[in-house]
């Protein structure tokens, strides 16, 4: 200690005669400055002089002691972890909620590893799960377990949260088994993949969920005879995917919803029995698709839905027997598309709906024993195509249909045994029938 203190008031004499010699050596031509002088603006220099390095020595000292805080926050997270990670694997349902609490309190503490945090708890969820509690894999309280994960999650996707929100993250449940669960008003920002995962059981709801960027992907999705409903919800960019999903007497719920920029499609995908509603729906951009899917026995409405804009699309698609429903829907823009697609047995009906504006096709598309209504609508616009479709058996029917405006075409149609009724609308002149 001695030889440092020495060493120390070494250097700030030597420094001092320096400071003092400049000075002199400076001043020394003008003779403008006496020795009094020079040794106050000496000592001033040196006093500048400590202070910065004062200054830089306490700035190096609180950047020393943050690392060490950090360091010591990062291992306090890390046995955090260990600890949660440790509770969610424990065979008994309550360590495991408590792992639960224990991972989203972390995760929101832990920003720079929150993706980890929230990747534990759906990787929980992917996990092998028997729902069924008449089967001997069934275990009890783990449906109590998931539940609690899915309830973390919403409550952090909603719109409320700020610097815990999870919105932005990857949700990954790809393969997941869901009987039930709630993700209503949630806010999706980011990647969300429930691909292949399996909806069975209770209800499964995104009401009022905003859709608002990236990429959620259903495909391959299999959905059973339990409600799944995103009624109220806003899609207004990225894309939810239902491509090769498969329904089987579901119930899939859209009404209420506004689609604005984005796609939702469902390419591909099979709906056996069941029913999918987009009553009241609003279409304002955007396009949503169902090019090639299957349709047996299926229900399909957008009663009083309102088409603004965008696209709807059915090309190609396969209906057989079922329903496909506009009634009451009111078209001032965008365009449905039923271009190329089949329909075997069942109904297409437009009954009390109004044309303002927009498209309605069902170019080329081939009709055997359906039927397609125009019950009570009003053509004050747009268009309605039938060109080069082929209907056999089945009826076409304008019946109590007003056209004030718009155009009916029917060129190159072609009708074996079908009824064609146009009540008191008038047969368009480039048709047939």
């Amino acid at each position: 200690m001695w030889i440092v203190a020495g060493l120390a008031v070494f250097v700030v004499c030597l420094a001092g005669v320096v400071a003092y010699w400049l000075v002199r050596r400076l001043t020394a031509p003008t003779e403008t400055l006496g020795v009094p002088d020079g040794i106050r603006l000496s000592i001033a220099i040196l006093t500048v002089f400590g202070a910065v390095l004062a200054g830089v020595y306490a700035y190096r000292k609180q950047r020393i002691a943050e690392g060490d805080a950090h360091r010591a926050d990062a291992t306090q997270f890390a046995e955090r972890y260990s600890t949660a990670a440790g509770q969610l694997g424990h065979e008994r349902p309550a360590v495991r909620l408590a792992g639960v609490y224990a991972m989203a309190r972390l995760a929101d503490d832990w920003v720079e590893q929150r993706q980890v945090c929230v990747d534990v708890l759906c990787a929980y969820l992917r996990m092998p799960y028997e729902w069924n509690p008449e089967s001997d894999q069934y275990k009890k309280g783990e449906r109590e377990v998931r539940q609690t994960i899915i309830h973390v999650i919403r409550d952090h996707l909603q719109e409320s949260r700020e610097e815990s929100s999870w919105s932005t993250c990857a949700l990954d449940f790809t393969r997941a088994t869901f009987d039930g669960g709630d993700f209503s008003g949630c806010r999706f920002r980011g990647s969300v993949s429930f691909a292949e995962a399996d909806f069975v059981g209770d209800l499964i709801s995104f009401d009022e969920a905003g859709f608002l960027d990236g990429v959620v992907t259903f495909h391959g999705a299999r959905f059973g005879a339990g409600p799944v409903t995103f009624n109220d919800a806003q899609f207004q960019g990225g894309t939810v995917n239902f491509n090769r999903a498969r329904f089987s007497d579901s119930a899939l719920s859209f009404c209420g919803a506004q689609l604005g920029a984005g796609d939702i499609t469902f390419h591909h995908a099979s709906l056996s029995g069941g029913t999918l509603a987009l009553d009241e729906a609003r279409f304002s951009g955007g396009r949503v698709g169902f090019d090639y899917a299957q349709f047996g026995n299926a229900t399909v409405t957008f009663n009083r839905a309102r088409l603004e804009d965008g696209s709807l699309a059915f090309r190609r698609a396969r209906f057989t027997g079922g329903t496909l429903s506009f009634d009451h829907a009111h078209f001032t823009g965008g365009a449905v598309t039923l271009d190329d697609a089949e329909f075997t047995g069942g109904t297409v009906t437009f009954y009390a709906a109004r044309f303002d504006s927009g498209s309605v096709t069902f170019d080329y598309g081939q009709f055997t024993d359906s039927t397609v209504t125009f019950h009570h609508g009003r053509f004050n616009g747009g268009t309605i195509s039938l060109g080069h479709a082929r209907f056999s058996g089945g009826m076409v029917s304008f019946v109590r249909a007003q056209l004030n405006g718009g155009r009916v075409a029917l060129s190159d149609a072609q009708f074996s045994g079908a009824n064609v009724r146009w009540g008191r609308l008038r047969p368009p002149e480039d048709g047939t029938g």
